[in-house]
């Protein structure tokens, strides 16, 4: 089993920035990519961003280009996501995920319980 803690949610005015972390254990953190996804109130959980073992590869939601980031430091177990230039919209409950195989959709083998983002107009 690997389990996964999230942190780093809060309430944040539109334009502002927050970072998440993910951090892993229980099995090697390597073996596994890694993804961020998020859900509102009310709507299905979607797909912001992935990353390989490596790291080198990396892929976002059209949603969220040019203002999130995606990366990961092995030698920490962790994963994060930058959010800057925030906007309402971004307002769901953010999960950080770790499969075997990178994909965009919701197939992967361990989920963290989730962090609040609140974006405030």
């Amino acid at each position: 089993q690997v389990q996964l803690v999230e942190s780093g949610g809060g309430l944040v005015q539109a334009g502002g920035s927050l970072r998440l972390s993910c951090v892993a254990s229980g099995r090697t953190f390597t073996n596994y990519d890694m993804a961020w996804f998020r859900q509102a109130p009310g709507k299905e959980r979607e797909f912001v961003a992935n990353i390989n073992r490596s790291g080198g590869i990396t892929s976002r939601a059209d949603s969220v280009k040019g203002r999130f980031t995606i990366s990961r430091d092995n030698a920490k177990n962790t994963v994060y996501l930058q959010m800057n230039s925030l906007k309402p919209e971004d307002t769901a409950l953010y999960y950080c995920a770790a499969g075997l195989m990178m994909t965009m959709t919701a197939q992967y083998d361990y989920w963290g319980q989730g962090t609040q983002v609140t974006v405030s107009s």
